[in-house]
């Protein structure tokens, strides 16, 4: 899942361990996150949307193979 993370802590002049506390996870859960390698709990993203104010679809923008919705 892309995001907009590391951009938003960087323009705020955190490092990944000032993100991390606030946020409650290790600065390994945020480099993972900003790196792609890890998708969040829905609980952490509202988490991170709180923190930044922002919609969860302004931070998060899921890949094209997992936007994949079948309807009926």
């Amino acid at each position: 899942m892309r995001n907009r993370l590391r951009a938003l802590r960087e323009a705020r002049g955190w490092t990944q361990g000032a993100l991390a506390d606030r946020l409650d996870v290790s600065r390994q859960t945020v480099n993972a996150l900003e790196t792609g390698r890890y998708d969040p709990s829905l609980p952490l993203v509202f988490r991170i949307a709180r923190l930044f104010g922002e919609p969860i679809e302004a931070i998060f923008d899921p890949d094209d193979a997992t936007a994949d919705v079948q309807t009926s």
